[in-house]
């Protein structure tokens, strides 16, 4: 790894940790996405250097696994299945914290990955994995398909996530009766830390659409779904383009990168895994869109601000709809259980109403 890379990945962990510890906000995302608000207590106490962060979450991933194990010995399936995902979690944090494709990230995010694979043997619901190749990479997936299910979300990841993260997500809108896809696209998870893809505005323009194709083709008489957040809910903007979509929910779109104001950590890791030189974001404003839009706004976001997304809203087409959170921020994580019952149930309505 070039030494500046090197020096920049450095300064970001630091940054990371620093913003971990002082700022509530930064956890808001971890707790909605599994981790447990007392583990979270226990832990923080105690990552003030990545040797700290990597020890805890990791101590902490063994004692959910063995739990896990002791309860699926009794035949508990489901809480030793959630507890195995929640272990996969800790592990997700550590893949994470480094923004840099070194082997410590690609070795932590293996662990992440064996332990979304233990949950999966025990799972009730059936789990396929997938590839979709882009640009001579390879991009790794999981589907999973409830009994008769009546339609299927694919899941458009915020572009610093990976497709393990988001369980729960996965197992509200598999017990409602829909197949869920999440991919890793370019930049993300297994695609970058594993496979080297980094992204660009413009590959994920044509990786959404590659990604409708490939849920089309695979579930042909169901309908389709999209559901993103932060990034992945602009590509969800996007997608929203494809005729064979139905309907969409995007939760926190982000609109103008120029505009943003991203934290100092958070920018510096998405410039090592993504080129955001030249075409980052599509023109809304050409987009042809085929579908109703479903908008989730926090009015308190620093990211995304109210007025652009106003603008943005008055660009969508008919059936369109918008719910603000005047408390929330960015992504609204501490309604996004909330919105995604509220998505449920829109996904479900007929559509002439």
């Amino acid at each position: 790894m070039p030494v500046r890379t090197q020096q920049t990945a450095s300064k970001t962990i630091n940054r990371t940790l620093r913003t971990a510890q002082l700022i509530d906000g930064f956890w808001e995302r971890w707790l909605v996405h599994g981790i447990e608000s007392d583990d979270l207590i226990k832990c923080r106490q105690n990552l003030n250097s990545l040797e700290e962060w990597l020890t805890n979450w990791e101590a902490l991933a063994i004692e959910k696994t063995n739990q896990a194990s002791i309860l699926e010995g009794k035949g508990f399936l489901e809480e030793a299945e959630y507890l195995y995902r929640q272990a996969s979690l800790c592990y997700n944090l550590n893949y994470w914290i480094f923004p840099d494709r070194i082997l410590e990230k690609q070795d932590w995010y293996k662990k992440c990955l064996e332990l979304t694979y233990k949950g999966d043997s025990i799972s009730s619901i059936k789990t396929k994995y997938d590839s979709i190749y882009f640009e001579g990479v390879k991009c790794a997936g999981r589907i999973r398909i409830p009994s008769n299910p009546k339609g299927c979300i694919l899941i458009i990841n915020p572009i610093d996530s990976s497709k393990e993260e988001l369980f729960r997500y996965e197992r509200d809108f598999i017990e409602d009766g829909f197949v869920t896809i999440s991919f890793d696209g370019p930049g993300q998870g297994e695609t970058f830390a594993l496979n080297g893809l980094m992204g660009t505005g413009s590959n994920w323009e044509i990786f959404t659409m590659d990604l409708i194709e490939y849920a089309k083709n695979k579930f042909p008489t169901l309908p389709l779904y999209l559901f993103g957040t932060s990034l992945g809910a602009t590509w969800v903007l996007l997608g929203s383009s494809h005729p064979d979509v139905k309907k969409s929910v995007a939760v926190s779109p982000a609109v103008d990168l120029n505009k943003m104001n991203f934290p100092s950590y958070f920018e510096e890791r998405i410039n090592i895994a993504c080129n955001l030189d030249g075409k980052t974001m599509p023109n809304f404003k050409t987009i042809d869109y085929k579908c109703p839009i479903f908008v989730f706004h926090g009015k308190k976001d620093m990211m995304v601000p109210t007025v652009e997304m106003y603008e943005l809203f008055e660009q969508l087409p008919n059936g369109k709809r918008l719910i603000e959170y005047d408390e929330e921020g960015h992504c609204c994580n501490n309604r996004l259980d909330e919105i995604r019952k509220i998505s449920l149930i829109w996904f479900s309505e007929s559509e002439d109403k």
